[in-house]
């Protein structure tokens, strides 16, 4: 069986003795509410519609081992389409119908239907990604496959598809490509534009057994390819790039986490430290995850999110560890040293057998929460979902919302995705399941936020396809800037829409940049009639010897326009020295605002508190 080799822990035998009465208080203090913390007395965020919208069936539902799910438009009608990477059945391939308010599956079991290779009943599917490789405008698939082997060498290929001559075909069984096909045993796959190009590598991370399975890096040789005739030849770049790692590869996170613009590669592990590469800007990494704290050496990855958690502008980590504490990684710049601080508190670090993570605004209040998707795994084990509270000049407050339906105690959880496939402005949650146990997909409406209002931005690369590693950040009137990556790995085996969801509340957006992973943006206005709506981007086309037309936008409050269009953090303290009061008149900018402290002296390392009553450290 295709699984987990951790081993869990017996509970200790109960003791004769008397508990002393300290004991009982310290243990009794565990299970009450930490502070900022919260319960799970909210109101439940999901129903389950599964029995509506995609009831078991033998066609678009089947039960079976589910692992990896995408999202992306496979018949190319402007619409989503979910991507199932199915391990002891079909891979599926669903559709939203609006008249029958029914998701079906495209890939049928017909040999004249056009997605009828994607099926691929022969391989044990278990990561999936989707992303434009040629360059063609039209994202390709690829289902990395497990066939009999945990680790090391497997029994068949991954295989990745493209549409051609009519239908879509395996590209790694062209003749100019059997060289380059994997037989790795491996886990999750992304995408990276890792040279800013528009076209796309997929990063492999594969589960190494000694040195047989490095990560793999696939990406479109130019030279050897023949477009015109659709043949694509494929090289193996890693160690060109500087990936080709031995570890045991699991969850992967594409976008510009320390970088500019420019994607970077997050990987979490197993029996190993995670990697953080760093893009140099000619599409080579190096590793800083030790040197960013990122590391983690003694715990095993899962699936992992990129989120801004405190809206200070700089990409933020959350994963899961198998059966150990889950990280909340705040990036923080001490001194032009980049770090990375954990903040997550004793609920949300709790161990648990975990597979998908999920950052997103399911309730459009402008608040982002994180579902947990765990696996029953030697006993029932549910999901868990938490909303991080952004706080002016302080870290998040994290409180553990109830998850309703979509608790799920006895799944066994292994994929899933957030996409809005029914276009009503809120996301829909799709969990996937397998391993242990063959059981069907879960669809998910959410309940609360019914009065909010909402923005959808899809960048597009200069071909027109999905713009996967690209940096979305939409300016409010009222709280600042959001920011939003559209990641080209994400979750865990899985890899969500190519969407930036904002939730507004009752927030109005100002403006809105998009920053693609070559560095071109684009600054523009966001008018009243856009909110509740779906906005394409797309990538800027540049006409030699035309001017720079500067467009007046407004920012919002703590921000204001440069001269090259975009808009920047405001340096209150600059503009206004006199801003803060006598009894704090150190001024402090931060991003979006400013904050006061008095002149109270501290030890290096240290800075006084609000108040100025004690030293804290920075």
């Amino acid at each position: 069986m295709f699984g987990d080799r951790l081993v869990g822990m017996e509970l200790a035998r109960q003791s004769t003795c008397p508990v002393p009465r300290l004991l009982l208080l310290l243990l009794w203090s565990l299970v009450l509410p930490w502070p900022g913390e919260g319960s799970q007395r909210s109101k439940p965020m999901f129903t389950a519609v599964t029995d509506q919208i995609l009831p078991p069936d033998y066609d678009s539902n089947p039960v079976q081992l589910n692992y990896g799910v995408a999202v992306t438009d496979a018949d190319r009608d402007g619409d989503f389409e979910i991507i199932v990477a199915g391990y002891n059945g079909p891979n599926l391939v669903l559709k939203y119908d609006k008249a029958r308010g029914r998701l079906l599956n495209l890939a049928v079991d017909e040999h004249s239907s056009p997605y009828y290779a994607l099926r691929d009943r022969q391989g044990n599917a278990i990561g999936v990604t989707a992303c434009d490789i040629d360059g063609d405008g039209w994202e390709e698939i690829y289902f990395l496959n497990t066939n009999n082997a945990f680790s090391g060498v497997a029994t068949y290929t991954d295989k990745l598809f493209k549409f051609r001559n009519g239908r879509w075909e395996d590209i790694l069984s062209d003749e100019v490509n059997r060289g380059v096909a994997s037989r790795f045993a491996g886990r999750s796959v992304a995408c990276v534009d890792r040279l800013g190009s528009g076209r796309y590598s997929i990063y492999i991370a594969n589960y190494a057994n000694g040195r047989v399975g490095p990560h793999a890096l696939i990406e479109m040789d130019t030279a050897a390819s023949d477009l015109e005739h659709g043949i694509v030849a494929l090289n193996d770049v890693a160690a060109e790039a500087g990936v080709n790692k031995f570890t045991g590869g699991r969850g992967i996170a594409v976008g510009p986490i320390l970088s500019e613009a420019a994607s970077d590669i997050f990987c979490d592990n197993e029996n190993g430290a995670n990697f953080l590469f760093q893009n140099q800007g000619d599409g080579t990494f190096i590793d800083v995850a030790p040197s960013t704290g990122l590391d983690d050496p003694y715990q095993h990855g899962r699936g992992v999110a990129l989120a801004d958690f405190n809206r200070d502008g700089k990409v933020d980590l959350i994963y899961g560890n198998w059966n150990g504490p889950h990280r909340l990684y705040l990036q923080v710049n001490a001194g032009g040293r980049i770090r990375f601080r954990d903040i997550a508190t004793p609920k949300l670090s709790m161990p648990s057998p975990v597979r998908t993570v999920i950052a997103a605004d399911f309730d459009n209040d402008q608040e982002l929460e994180v579902f947990f998707n765990n696996i029953a795994y030697r006993g029932s084990s549910a999901n868990r979902l938490f909303r991080v509270i952004h706080r002016e000049h302080a870290d998040p407050a994290i409180e553990e919302l109830n998850p309703g339906d979509a608790v799920e105690p006895e799944g066994r959880g292994t994929g899933g995705v957030v996409v809005d496939f029914d276009d009503d402005g809120k996301l829909d949650l799709i969990l996937s399941h397998g391993e242990s146990m063959a059981q069907p997909l879960s669809v998910f409406k959410v309940n609360e936020g019914a009065g909010n209002n909402w923005l959808r931005v899809i960048p597009r690369t200069r071909f027109g396809a999905f713009a996967r590693g690209a940096k979305v950040v939409l300016f409010t009137r009222h709280s600042g800037a959001h920011l939003r990556i559209i990641d080209g790995g994400s979750g865990y085996l899985c890899e969500m829409e190519p969407v930036a969801h904002f939730g507004l509340g009752q927030d109005e957006p100002s403006s809105l940049e998009v920053t693609w992973p070559d560095g071109k943006f684009i600054s523009r206005a966001v008018v009243s009639t856009e909110i509740n709506s779906v906005l394409e981007i797309l990538y800027p086309k540049d006409t030699p010897g035309s001017p720079t037309i500067l467009v007046p936008l407004e920012c919002g409050q703590g921000f204001s326009q440069h001269k090259n269009g975009r808009c920047v953090d405001m340096d209150e303290c600059a503009e206004f020295p006199f801003v803060c009061p006598r009894g704090r008149p150190i001024c402090i900018n931060t991003y979006g605002g400013y904050r006061c402290r008095s002149n109270k002296r501290c030890n290096r390392g240290f800075e006084p508190n609000e108040d100025g009553t004690a030293c804290v450290g920075e």
